[in-house]
Formats: C-alpha cells, sequence, structure tokens
C-alpha cells in the first residue's frame, strides 16, 4: 500500500515539474528563434517556476538579473507582424494570457507598460467558462501598425489558474523580448501600467476561487487537470471572466 503511494506520488512530483515552462524562444511571422536570443533570461531558465509574488520586481521580466538585458539581441520587428512566444514545454495549466509592450526598454517600476493583446477564456450562458488555451506550446498575436518607431520590451505573460483559489496561488510565467518596431505609425499607446503594480492579488480574474473543481485520482495517478475544459458557474448571473490589467491598444 505504501509502496504504491510512493509511486504515485513521484509520479504526480514529476509531472508537476514537466507542468512549468519559459518563454526562450521569440517568434517574428512564423519564424522562431533560437533559446534566449531576443528573449532576456529569465530568472527560472534552470528551474521553468513561475513567479508567484504578484507584489515582486520578478513581476517586470522576471530578469535573471543585470546582464540580461545586454546578452539578448534586439529583433527588428515591422509594425503589424505576427509575433509571439514558443515555450520550452507543453503549457499545460489553463489560464489567462497577455501581452505588453513598454514605451522605453529600461521601463521599470515606471507606467509605461500597454497591453495590445489577450487571450481570456470565453463563457456560455448555461454551459460554462471556457480555457482554450490549455496544452499549446506557444502563442502568438499581432503588434499594432500604429505603434510608434523604436525600440520597446514585449512582455508575453500567462497567468495559470489551476491553483488560483487563494491569495497568491495564480502563477505568473513570463518572457521580454527586445524588439525594434520599424514601419510603424504616430499612435499614442494608453492606458500604462507598471510591473508591479498593474495587477492585484484580489483581482477577479487573478484569484478564481470560484471555479475550483479539485484534483482527482484516476488509476491510481493523480489527474493535474484541476479545473475541467469546461467550468460550471457557480451562479446564474455570472458576467463571465473579468481579465486583469488595462485595457487594449489596438493602435
Amino acid at each position: 500500500m505504501m509502496k504504491g503511494f510512493l509511486t504515485t506520488l513521484l509520479l504526480v512530483v514529476a509531472r508537476l515539474a514537466s507542468a512549468h515552462y519559459t518563454f526562450p524562444s521569440f517568434i517574428v511571422n512564423g519564424t522562431v528563434s533560437s533559446d534566449w536570443q531576443y528573449v532576456r533570461t529569465t530568472a527560472n531558465h534552470w528551474t521553468t517556476g513561475p513567479v508567484t509574488d504578484i507584489n515582486s520586481d520578478a513581476m517586470h521580466c522576471y530578469e535573471l538579473d543585470s546582464t540580461s538585458a545586454s546578452q539578448a539581441g534586439i529583433a527588428i520587428v515591422a509594425a503589424g507582424s505576427t509575433v509571439g512566444f514558443k515555450a520550452s514545454n507543453i503549457m499545460g495549466h489553463q489560464g489567462y494570457f497577455a501581452a505588453y509592450e513598454s514605451c522605453k526598454p529600461s521601463c521599470q517600476f515606471k507606467q509605461c507598460w500597454f497591453k495590445i493583446w489577450e487571450w481570456a477564456p470565453t463563457f456560455t450562458p448555461g454551459v460554462g467558462l471556457h480555457f482554450d488555451s490549455e496544452g499549446i506550446q506557444q502563442f502568438t498575436f499581432t503588434i499594432p501598425k500604429n505603434t510608434p518607431n523604436g525600440q520597446y520590451l514585449l512582455r508575453g505573460e500567462q497567468i495559470a489558474l489551476h491553483v488560483a483559489y487563494d491569495v497568491g496561488g495564480a502563477r505568473f510565467y513570463i518572457g521580454c523580448a527586445q524588439i525594434n518596431v520599424v514601419g510603424g505609425g504616430n499612435g499614442i499607446p494608453s492606458p500604462t501600467v507598471s510591473f508591479p503594480g498593474a495587477y492585484s492579488a484580489t483581482d477577479p480574474g487573478i484569484l478564481f476561487s470560484e471555479y475550483l473543481v479539485g484534483y482527482s485520482f484516476e488509476m491510481g495517478l493523480l489527474d493535474l487537470h484541476s479545473f475541467e475544459d469546461i467550468y460550471p458557474p457557480m451562479s446564474p448571473d455570472f458576467p463571465g471572466y473579468k481579465a486583469p490589467g488595462p485595457a487594449i491598444w489596438s493602435g
């Protein structure tokens, strides 16, 4: 009995470890870069663990150290291009995705980040809340055509919600690519926020206790899908998932 339990526990730990990931590769119009070629090396590049303290400096770009910026190159990106990040592993956690650009490459502790994209779960009344982003390994989006020319940090993130039923339970996977936008316009990106500072630990899209289904054992193995693919709302007047952070600037 104990031997079987220990075997199951080891399998669970192994699967939990493999469920973590980084975003080391940058994508431009379908071309995937080598690891850390344009993305600043993150502090979790070996452990692949997420940021859990929403107020920590790691919410900026999760850089390994002060050399992360100088060791990464700068990708030339035409405004209107499709860009994105490829993860080091299959992203097995359901969650919310977003992308931000900074107004300045040195943007830290300042309100200079603006959101350009998000991928939130969809809600159907009478059916439930559906996350269709589980099991992917990359995510892509478009640089707004009216983005002014110049250098930016491009911050991609996933907020994994599989244990977000307590304050501090949300898991933040973050990567920042260094880009130089060309062929852009004269847009004025807004609204702008800071990291840390853009989110609160109690934002409804981050503290996600209402939809916990719970872990279950199947054939002696832990089913790590703590949420089902479809989430039944607890209340008939549930308004849908409320994305954290500012409104999207579409250019």
